[in-house]
């Protein structure tokens, strides 16, 4: 991640610091790998030839050793009053993984702290006489928490990937991370909640309103589109003609809503908010709805939950036979009802497995001619069914059929076939009987 080189930031050694060497020196030495932090004139040093170190030394050695540093990251602390023109002190992030505060009058250093990692983004909250949280994201992808009167970090909060935004809102800080993610964490680095977002993340800064109690997240993407989040919803999206690098919030003028953004291609936007705004908590983006993350109010266990819960722990294996007896004569009375509905030929099914055939027959007119169809559908899963017959048994005294044999075409899976016949009733007496119907497959069936 790129950052703004501005004045380098020189420290006095201490008089007593001197460098001994025994034997060779490895030219990998550095400053990270030091014990001590040298300065770019001791690790020049080192990494000179045996034959080159006298002239050097002859060179130098009337000048004082000082360590350089490059300025990686600056922010703002209250002195000792939160008013908004109080004085502040200067906290600077260095490259020697270093935290200073300076005297705002003096410009001395009142405080320093130091990281495991090169900090490249801050976020400064609270006084430097009272309580402080400086929450610095450095370049090893983790982002440390320092506090008053605590040269080392608070609290580490581990990321997934390296931090490409940062910001602080109220009490929990928002971080935009490389993998198009917006991570909420509280202030001693729990995690509370992720978004996903379209698109990279290109700046972050925070959206305040004291007078309505508003805060928000802005968050610029490379999609040319500035996202305001309020946790983790989607509030509102603002479109842009370039992607947005740097994004300010705040009073300009008159307007206390004035939202500031410079582009890529250099330009500058401003946007004014209106007066009559109405911020909705309601998430804009597709996905599950708000209620769903909302916890549901669950009652309290009442006197008769607790009673049945004890009943039934006491009286578990009683209820467990209870209702394997109770499963048994449920099966039973549904294999008698089957039995009974073969029995009576009430819904006909093959008892074949290579030729599953449902069979339905309906009977029309009041006599004594009938008009007898007879539907047939093949139940088999994707195979057709062929070579079938279908004949009619019957009393010849009694009815007399036009056609009793029929030859099945092949049958579709899952269509209905209707096969239609004539039936005249022979007798005068007003007796009937049954008409029985039989289908032969081609083995037999």
């Amino acid at each position: 991640m790129s950052h703004a080189r501005l004045p380098s930031l020189w420290l006095p050694a201490p008089s007593s610091m001197s460098i001994k060497t025994c034997g060779p020196i490895s030219s990998s030495l550095s400053l990270h790998k030091a014990d001590v932090p040298l300065s770019v004139r001791s690790l020049r040093f080192l990494m000179l030839d045996p034959q080159d170190t006298e002239a050097f030394v002859n060179l130098h050695k009337a000048q004082p050793i000082r360590r350089q540093t490059v300025i990686t990251c600056i922010g703002t602390l209250k002195k000792n009053m939160a008013d908004e023109d109080a004085v502040s002190c200067l906290v600077i992030g260095t490259e020697s993984k270093d935290v200073y505060i300076l005297d705002p009058e003096a410009f001395t250093i009142l405080s320093k702290m130091s990281v495991p990692s090169a900090p490249t983004q801050m976020d400064v909250t609270g006084q430097f006489d009272v309580e402080f949280r400086i929450t610095v994201a450095c370049r090893n992808g983790n982002i440390y928490i320092l506090r008053r009167d605590s040269p080392k970090p608070k609290y580490c909060i581990e990321l997934s990937s390296h931090p490409v935004g940062l910001v602080r809102m109220g009490k929990s800080v928002v971080v935009g991370c490389a993998q198009e993610t917006l991570q909420g964490f509280t202030q001693k680095g729990k995690k509370l909640w992720t978004a996903c977002l379209p698109a990279p993340v290109t700046t972050m800064g925070v959206m305040d309103l004291p007078t309505r109690g508003f805060q928000a997240v802005l968050v610029g993407l490379a999609n040319c589109e500035v996202h305001l989040y309020r946790d983790k919803n989607l509030i509102s999206t603002i479109k842009t003609p370039d992607v947005v690098t740097s994004i300010c919030f705040g009073r300009y003028g008159r307007e206390d809503g004035t939202l500031i953004m410079t582009t890529k291609g250099g330009g500058l936007i401003v946007k004014i908010l209106k007066r009559t705004a109405v911020f909705d908590d309601r998430d804009s983006a597709p996905g599950p709805p708000l209620a769903q993350s909302i916890r549901l109010n669950i009652p309290k266990k009442t006197k008769l939950y607790v009673d049945q819960t004890m009943r039934e722990r006491e009286n578990a294996v009683a209820m467990h036979r209870a209702f394997q007896m109770d499963l048994s004569r449920l099966r039973l009375a549904a294999a008698r009802a089957y039995v009974k509905a073969l029995e009576s030929s009430l819904t006909p099914m093959s008892s074949s497995l290579s030729e599953p055939l449902k069979m339905n027959a309906v009977v029309q007119g009041l006599g004594p001619s009938f008009k007898l169809t007879l539907n047939i559908q093949n139940t088999a899963a994707c195979r057709p069914v062929m070579h079938l017959a279908i004949s009619f048994l019957y009393d010849e005294s009694l009815y007399s059929m036009r056609t009793a044999f029929f030859k099945i075409p092949l049958l579709v899976p899952g269509l209905n076939y209707p096969i239609d016949t004539f039936v005249e009733c022979l007798s005068d007496k007003g007796i009937s009987d049954i008409i029985k119907v039989s289908c032969v497959g081609p083995r037999g069936g």
